[in-house]
Protein backbone atom coordinates (compact mmCIF):
# COMPACT_ATOMS: atom_id res chain seq x y z
CA UNK A 1 0.00 0.00 0.00
CA UNK A 2 2.81 2.39 0.90
CA UNK A 3 4.60 1.58 -2.37
CA UNK A 4 1.40 2.29 -4.30
CA UNK A 5 1.09 5.67 -2.54
CA UNK A 6 4.67 6.66 -3.37
CA UNK A 7 4.06 5.58 -6.97
CA UNK A 8 1.02 7.87 -7.18
CA UNK A 9 3.06 10.75 -5.74
CA UNK A 10 5.82 10.14 -8.30
CA UNK A 11 3.32 10.03 -11.18
CA UNK A 12 1.58 13.14 -9.86
CA UNK A 13 4.87 15.02 -9.67
CA UNK A 14 5.73 14.13 -13.25
CA UNK A 15 2.21 15.06 -14.38
CA UNK A 16 2.30 18.49 -12.77
CA UNK A 17 5.82 19.17 -14.03
CA UNK A 18 5.01 18.26 -17.62
CA UNK A 19 1.71 20.19 -17.58
CA UNK A 20 3.37 23.29 -16.10
CA UNK A 21 6.13 23.15 -18.72
CA UNK A 22 3.74 22.77 -21.65
CA UNK A 23 1.47 25.61 -20.48
CA UNK A 24 4.41 27.93 -19.79
CA UNK A 25 6.08 27.26 -23.15
CA UNK A 26 2.73 27.69 -24.93
CA UNK A 27 2.25 31.10 -23.29
CA UNK A 28 5.83 32.19 -24.07
CA UNK A 29 5.46 31.07 -27.70
CA UNK A 30 2.14 32.91 -27.83
CA UNK A 31 3.78 36.10 -26.57
CA UNK A 32 6.50 35.80 -29.19
CA UNK A 33 4.04 35.21 -32.05
CA UNK A 34 1.48 37.86 -31.04
CA UNK A 35 4.05 40.59 -30.45
CA UNK A 36 5.70 39.74 -33.79
CA UNK A 37 2.39 39.86 -35.66
CA UNK A 38 1.35 43.13 -34.07
CA UNK A 39 4.71 44.72 -34.76
CA UNK A 40 4.55 43.62 -38.41
CA UNK A 41 1.01 44.97 -38.56
CA UNK A 42 2.41 48.51 -38.37
CA UNK A 43 6.12 48.14 -39.12
CA UNK A 44 7.59 47.20 -42.53
CA UNK A 45 9.87 44.18 -42.89
CA UNK A 46 12.79 46.41 -43.88
CA UNK A 47 13.47 50.11 -43.43
CA UNK A 48 15.92 52.01 -45.63
CA UNK A 49 17.31 55.21 -44.07
CA UNK A 50 20.10 57.62 -44.88
CA UNK A 51 23.20 58.25 -42.82
CA UNK A 52 22.51 60.03 -39.51
CA UNK A 53 18.78 59.87 -40.19
CA UNK A 54 18.87 62.78 -42.66
CA UNK A 55 16.13 63.17 -45.26
CA UNK A 56 16.76 62.59 -48.98
CA UNK A 57 15.08 63.56 -52.26
CA UNK A 58 16.10 60.63 -54.47
CA UNK A 59 13.62 58.25 -52.86
CA UNK A 60 11.93 57.32 -56.17
CA UNK A 61 15.21 56.03 -57.58
CA UNK A 62 16.00 54.21 -54.31
CA UNK A 63 12.54 52.56 -54.33
CA UNK A 64 13.03 51.53 -57.99
CA UNK A 65 16.40 49.94 -57.15
CA UNK A 66 14.86 48.11 -54.19
CA UNK A 67 11.98 46.69 -56.23
CA UNK A 68 14.40 45.12 -58.71
CA UNK A 69 15.54 42.72 -56.00
CA UNK A 70 13.99 39.27 -55.68
CA UNK A 71 11.54 38.52 -52.85
CA UNK A 72 10.67 42.22 -52.44
CA UNK A 73 7.03 42.90 -53.23
CA UNK A 74 6.53 46.56 -52.29
CA UNK A 75 8.31 49.75 -51.26
CA UNK A 76 6.83 52.97 -49.89
CA UNK A 77 8.42 56.30 -48.86
CA UNK A 78 7.62 57.90 -45.51
CA UNK A 79 8.50 60.80 -43.26
CA UNK A 80 8.43 60.73 -39.49
CA UNK A 81 9.28 62.81 -36.48
CA UNK A 82 8.13 64.08 -33.10
CA UNK A 83 5.12 66.37 -33.01
CA UNK A 84 2.63 67.80 -30.52
CA UNK A 85 -1.02 66.88 -30.89
CA UNK A 86 -3.75 68.93 -29.19
CA UNK A 87 -7.46 68.45 -28.72
CA UNK A 88 -9.24 70.95 -26.52
CA UNK A 89 -7.17 71.34 -23.36
CA UNK A 90 -5.45 67.96 -23.77
CA UNK A 91 -1.96 67.78 -25.27
CA UNK A 92 0.29 64.84 -26.12
CA UNK A 93 3.69 64.39 -27.73
CA UNK A 94 3.51 61.72 -30.45
CA UNK A 95 5.48 60.19 -33.29
CA UNK A 96 3.92 61.36 -36.54
CA UNK A 97 4.42 59.32 -39.70
CA UNK A 98 3.58 60.66 -43.14
CA UNK A 99 2.67 57.86 -45.54
CA UNK A 100 1.50 57.16 -49.06
CA UNK A 101 -1.84 55.55 -48.17
CA UNK A 102 -2.11 53.19 -51.17
CA UNK A 103 1.49 52.00 -51.06
CA UNK A 104 1.41 51.66 -47.27
CA UNK A 105 -1.39 49.10 -47.51
CA UNK A 106 0.97 46.84 -49.47
CA UNK A 107 3.51 47.09 -46.65
CA UNK A 108 1.57 46.74 -43.40
CA UNK A 109 -1.92 46.02 -42.13
CA UNK A 110 -2.78 49.53 -40.93
CA UNK A 111 -6.18 49.54 -42.64
CA UNK A 112 -7.05 46.19 -41.00
CA UNK A 113 -6.52 47.68 -37.53
CA UNK A 114 -9.03 50.50 -38.18
CA UNK A 115 -12.59 49.44 -37.38
CA UNK A 116 -14.43 52.38 -38.95
CA UNK A 117 -12.95 53.34 -42.35
CA UNK A 118 -15.87 55.41 -43.70
CA UNK A 119 -13.83 58.63 -43.75
CA UNK A 120 -10.96 56.83 -45.49
CA UNK A 121 -12.98 55.55 -48.43
CA UNK A 122 -11.11 57.87 -50.80
CA UNK A 123 -7.74 57.34 -49.11
CA UNK A 124 -5.96 59.46 -46.50
CA UNK A 125 -6.53 63.10 -47.41
CA UNK A 126 -4.12 65.96 -46.67
CA UNK A 127 -6.33 67.34 -43.89
CA UNK A 128 -6.89 63.99 -42.16
CA UNK A 129 -5.04 62.19 -39.39
CA UNK A 130 -5.20 58.61 -38.08
CA UNK A 131 -4.48 58.15 -34.38
CA UNK A 132 -4.18 55.21 -32.01
CA UNK A 133 -6.94 53.99 -29.73
CA UNK A 134 -5.13 54.86 -26.50
CA UNK A 135 -4.07 58.25 -27.86
CA UNK A 136 -7.68 59.04 -28.79
CA UNK A 137 -8.80 58.10 -25.30
CA UNK A 138 -6.10 60.19 -23.62
CA UNK A 139 -6.98 63.25 -25.71
CA UNK A 140 -10.74 62.71 -25.64
CA UNK A 141 -10.75 62.79 -29.45
CA UNK A 142 -13.32 60.89 -31.49
CA UNK A 143 -13.80 60.02 -35.14
CA UNK A 144 -14.53 63.16 -37.19
CA UNK A 145 -13.29 65.59 -34.51
CA UNK A 146 -10.71 68.27 -35.22
CA UNK A 147 -7.26 68.19 -33.65
CA UNK A 148 -4.29 70.52 -33.96
CA UNK A 149 -0.84 69.28 -34.95
CA UNK A 150 2.06 71.48 -33.88
CA UNK A 151 5.40 70.79 -35.56
CA UNK A 152 8.48 71.62 -33.46
CA UNK A 153 10.04 73.65 -36.29
CA UNK A 154 13.72 74.24 -36.82
CA UNK A 155 16.00 76.60 -34.90
CA UNK A 156 14.84 80.18 -35.38
CA UNK A 157 11.66 79.08 -37.17
CA UNK A 158 8.20 79.54 -35.69
CA UNK A 159 6.48 76.15 -35.08
CA UNK A 160 3.85 75.31 -37.69
CA UNK A 161 0.27 74.62 -36.55
CA UNK A 162 -2.25 72.81 -38.72
CA UNK A 163 -5.82 71.60 -38.16
CA UNK A 164 -6.61 68.00 -39.03
CA UNK A 165 -9.73 65.88 -38.79
CA UNK A 166 -9.56 62.43 -37.20
CA UNK A 167 -10.34 60.08 -40.09
CA UNK A 168 -9.54 56.81 -38.36
CA UNK A 169 -8.66 55.28 -35.00
CA UNK A 170 -6.45 52.21 -35.17
CA UNK A 171 -6.04 49.49 -32.56
CA UNK A 172 -2.91 47.40 -33.06
CA UNK A 173 -3.05 45.70 -29.67
CA UNK A 174 0.39 47.15 -28.87
CA UNK A 175 0.00 49.82 -26.19
CA UNK A 176 3.16 51.70 -27.21
CA UNK A 177 1.88 52.10 -30.76
CA UNK A 178 -1.71 52.86 -29.85
CA UNK A 179 -0.70 55.58 -27.38
CA UNK A 180 2.16 57.27 -29.23
CA UNK A 181 1.67 57.00 -32.98
CA UNK A 182 -0.30 59.02 -35.56
CA UNK A 183 -0.46 58.98 -39.37
CA UNK A 184 -1.00 61.72 -41.96
CA UNK A 185 -0.59 61.77 -45.73
CA UNK A 186 2.92 62.02 -47.11
CA UNK A 187 2.48 65.61 -48.45
CA UNK A 188 1.07 66.71 -45.06
CA UNK A 189 4.01 65.15 -43.22
CA UNK A 190 6.51 66.81 -45.56
CA UNK A 191 4.81 70.17 -45.04
CA UNK A 192 4.72 69.87 -41.24
CA UNK A 193 8.39 68.89 -41.02
CA UNK A 194 9.50 71.36 -43.72
CA UNK A 195 10.94 68.62 -45.95
CA UNK A 196 9.44 69.80 -49.28
CA UNK A 197 9.78 66.71 -51.52
CA UNK A 198 12.24 64.84 -49.30
CA UNK A 199 11.48 61.74 -47.22
CA UNK A 200 12.90 60.21 -44.05
CA UNK A 201 13.12 56.69 -45.44
CA UNK A 202 11.61 53.91 -47.52
CA UNK A 203 9.67 50.99 -46.06
CA UNK A 204 10.04 47.60 -47.75
CA UNK A 205 7.73 44.57 -47.74
CA UNK A 206 9.04 41.05 -48.43
CA UNK A 207 7.35 37.94 -49.71
CA UNK A 208 8.75 36.08 -46.69
CA UNK A 209 9.25 38.01 -43.44
CA UNK A 210 11.48 35.26 -42.02
CA UNK A 211 14.21 36.17 -44.54
CA UNK A 212 14.35 39.79 -43.40
CA UNK A 213 17.89 39.69 -42.02
CA UNK A 214 19.30 37.87 -45.07
CA UNK A 215 17.65 40.20 -47.58
CA UNK A 216 18.59 43.25 -45.49
CA UNK A 217 22.27 42.27 -45.76
CA UNK A 218 22.01 41.77 -49.53
CA UNK A 219 20.17 45.06 -49.99
CA UNK A 220 22.70 46.87 -47.82
CA UNK A 221 25.51 45.62 -50.06
CA UNK A 222 23.67 46.88 -53.13
CA UNK A 223 22.69 50.35 -51.88
CA UNK A 224 25.89 50.83 -49.86
CA UNK A 225 26.88 54.13 -48.23
CA UNK A 226 25.21 56.52 -47.36
CA UNK A 227 22.14 54.27 -47.02
CA UNK A 228 21.64 51.70 -44.34
CA UNK A 229 19.05 48.95 -44.16
CA UNK A 230 17.51 47.65 -40.97
CA UNK A 231 15.23 44.64 -40.65
CA UNK A 232 12.27 44.46 -38.30
CA UNK A 233 14.17 41.80 -36.32
CA UNK A 234 17.16 44.10 -35.84
CA UNK A 235 14.95 47.01 -34.78
CA UNK A 236 13.26 44.81 -32.15
CA UNK A 237 16.28 42.68 -31.30
CA UNK A 238 16.33 43.41 -27.57
CA UNK A 239 12.64 42.59 -27.13
CA UNK A 240 12.77 39.22 -28.91
CA UNK A 241 16.11 38.30 -27.33
CA UNK A 242 14.57 38.90 -23.90
CA UNK A 243 11.54 36.77 -24.79
CA UNK A 244 13.78 33.94 -26.05
CA UNK A 245 15.96 34.04 -22.94
CA UNK A 246 12.90 34.08 -20.69
CA UNK A 247 11.50 31.03 -22.47
CA UNK A 248 14.77 29.11 -22.03
CA UNK A 249 15.04 30.06 -18.36
CA UNK A 250 11.43 29.06 -17.67
CA UNK A 251 12.08 25.69 -19.31
CA UNK A 252 15.13 25.12 -17.11
CA UNK A 253 13.43 26.27 -13.89
CA UNK A 254 10.24 24.28 -14.41
CA UNK A 255 12.24 21.18 -15.37
CA UNK A 256 13.35 21.17 -11.73
CA UNK A 257 9.78 20.15 -10.83
CA UNK A 258 10.29 17.01 -12.92
CA UNK A 259 13.73 16.46 -11.33
CA UNK A 260 12.12 16.60 -7.87
CA UNK A 261 9.51 14.11 -9.04
CA UNK A 262 12.34 11.88 -10.29
CA UNK A 263 13.61 11.58 -6.71
CA UNK A 264 10.20 10.13 -5.86
CA UNK A 265 10.74 7.56 -8.62
CA UNK A 266 14.14 6.67 -7.13
CA UNK A 267 12.74 6.26 -3.59
CA UNK A 268 9.80 4.27 -4.94
CA UNK A 269 12.03 1.84 -6.82
CA UNK A 270 14.45 1.47 -3.90
CA UNK A 271 11.52 0.63 -1.64
CA UNK A 272 10.32 -1.84 -4.25
CA UNK A 273 13.71 -3.62 -4.28
CA UNK A 274 13.44 -4.07 -0.52
CA UNK A 275 9.86 -5.37 -0.69
CA UNK A 276 10.60 -7.69 -3.61
CA UNK A 277 13.97 -8.95 -2.35
CA UNK A 278 12.73 -12.55 -2.10
CA UNK A 279 11.25 -12.45 -5.61
CA UNK A 280 14.53 -11.05 -6.94
CA UNK A 281 16.39 -13.91 -5.26
CA UNK A 282 14.05 -16.49 -6.82
CA UNK A 283 14.51 -14.96 -10.27
CA UNK A 284 18.28 -15.14 -9.82
CA UNK A 285 18.04 -18.77 -8.72
CA UNK A 286 15.95 -19.56 -11.82
CA UNK A 287 18.77 -18.30 -14.02
CA UNK A 288 17.88 -14.65 -14.65
CA UNK A 289 21.00 -12.60 -15.20
CA UNK A 290 21.72 -9.48 -13.17
CA UNK A 291 21.30 -7.31 -16.28
CA UNK A 292 17.82 -8.72 -16.89
CA UNK A 293 16.78 -8.09 -13.28
CA UNK A 294 18.10 -4.53 -13.46
CA UNK A 295 16.21 -4.00 -16.68
CA UNK A 296 12.93 -4.83 -14.90
CA UNK A 297 13.42 -1.98 -12.43
CA UNK A 298 14.61 0.34 -15.17
CA UNK A 299 11.41 -0.33 -17.13
CA UNK A 300 9.42 0.21 -13.94
CA UNK A 301 10.88 3.73 -13.69
CA UNK A 302 10.12 4.37 -17.36
CA UNK A 303 6.53 3.20 -16.90
CA UNK A 304 6.04 5.63 -14.01
CA UNK A 305 7.61 8.40 -16.08
CA UNK A 306 5.55 7.65 -19.19
CA UNK A 307 2.33 7.52 -17.17
CA UNK A 308 3.10 10.97 -15.82
CA UNK A 309 4.07 12.18 -19.31
CA UNK A 310 0.77 11.05 -20.87
CA UNK A 311 -1.29 12.53 -18.04
CA UNK A 312 0.76 15.75 -17.94
CA UNK A 313 0.67 16.22 -21.71
CA UNK A 314 -3.10 15.79 -21.75
CA UNK A 315 -3.54 18.18 -18.85
CA UNK A 316 -1.12 20.77 -20.26
CA UNK A 317 -2.53 20.71 -23.78
CA UNK A 318 -6.11 20.77 -22.47
CA UNK A 319 -5.55 23.77 -20.21
CA UNK A 320 -3.62 25.57 -22.97
CA UNK A 321 -6.52 25.10 -25.39
CA UNK A 322 -8.96 26.41 -22.77
CA UNK A 323 -6.78 29.49 -22.22
CA UNK A 324 -6.55 30.03 -25.97
CA UNK A 325 -10.29 29.70 -26.57
CA UNK A 326 -11.80 31.62 -23.66
CA UNK A 327 -8.97 34.11 -22.86
CA UNK A 328 -10.19 34.53 -19.29
CA UNK A 329 -6.85 35.92 -18.07
CA UNK A 330 -6.43 39.63 -18.84
CA UNK A 331 -3.21 41.62 -18.64
CA UNK A 332 -2.41 45.33 -18.18
CA UNK A 333 -1.56 46.33 -21.77
CA UNK A 334 0.79 49.14 -20.77
CA UNK A 335 3.03 46.62 -18.98
CA UNK A 336 2.88 43.48 -21.13
CA UNK A 337 2.15 45.03 -24.56
CA UNK A 338 -0.82 42.66 -24.88
CA UNK A 339 -4.22 42.78 -23.17
CA UNK A 340 -4.92 39.02 -23.03
CA UNK A 341 -2.78 35.98 -22.33
CA UNK A 342 -1.68 34.57 -25.71
CA UNK A 343 -1.28 30.82 -26.18
CA UNK A 344 0.44 28.96 -28.99
CA UNK A 345 1.07 25.22 -28.85
CA UNK A 346 4.25 24.38 -30.75
CA UNK A 347 4.77 20.65 -31.49
CA UNK A 348 8.54 21.09 -31.09
CA UNK A 349 8.09 22.42 -27.54
CA UNK A 350 5.87 19.47 -26.56
CA UNK A 351 8.35 16.99 -28.03
CA UNK A 352 11.19 18.68 -26.11
CA UNK A 353 9.26 18.38 -22.83
CA UNK A 354 8.41 14.72 -23.46
CA UNK A 355 12.00 13.87 -24.43
CA UNK A 356 13.49 15.68 -21.41
CA UNK A 357 11.05 13.95 -19.04
CA UNK A 358 11.76 10.52 -20.54
CA UNK A 359 15.47 11.10 -20.12
CA UNK A 360 15.06 12.16 -16.48
CA UNK A 361 12.86 9.12 -15.78
CA UNK A 362 15.43 6.83 -17.39
CA UNK A 363 18.25 8.31 -15.33
CA UNK A 364 16.15 8.05 -12.17
CA UNK A 365 15.74 4.30 -12.70
CA UNK A 366 19.44 3.54 -13.15
CA UNK A 367 20.51 3.60 -9.48
CA UNK A 368 17.60 1.47 -8.12
CA UNK A 369 18.17 -0.99 -10.99
CA UNK A 370 21.85 -1.21 -10.07
CA UNK A 371 20.98 -1.80 -6.41
CA UNK A 372 18.63 -4.61 -7.41
CA UNK A 373 21.42 -6.38 -9.31
CA UNK A 374 23.67 -6.30 -6.22
CA UNK A 375 21.32 -8.47 -4.09
CA UNK A 376 22.73 -11.87 -3.21
CA UNK A 377 20.21 -14.55 -4.32
CA UNK A 378 20.69 -16.81 -1.28
CA UNK A 379 20.48 -13.93 1.20
CA UNK A 380 17.45 -12.56 -0.59
CA UNK A 381 15.59 -15.90 -0.47
CA UNK A 382 16.61 -16.61 3.14
CA UNK A 383 15.76 -13.19 4.61
CA UNK A 384 13.46 -11.75 1.92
Amino acid sequence: MFTFLTTLIAVGGITLGVAALIITLAVMSGFHRDIRERILGLQPHLTVLKESGTSFHEHEQVAADILREKEIRAASPFVYGQIILRHGEATAGVVLKGIDWKKEQQLVGLAKSIKDTRLLAGGLQDNQVIIGKELARNLGAALGKEVILVSPGQFGVVPRMEKFRVAGIFSSGMYEYDANLAYVSLPSGQKLFGLENAVSGVGVALTDWEKADTIAAALQAKLDYPYWVRSWETMNKNLFAALKLEKIMMFIILTLIIVVAAFNIISNLLLLTVEKAKEIGILSALGFRRLEIGRIFLFEGLIIGMTGIFAGTGLGVGLSLLLKKYQFIHLPADVYYLDTLPVRLVPGDIISVVAATLLISLVAGIYPAYQATKLDPLEAIRYG
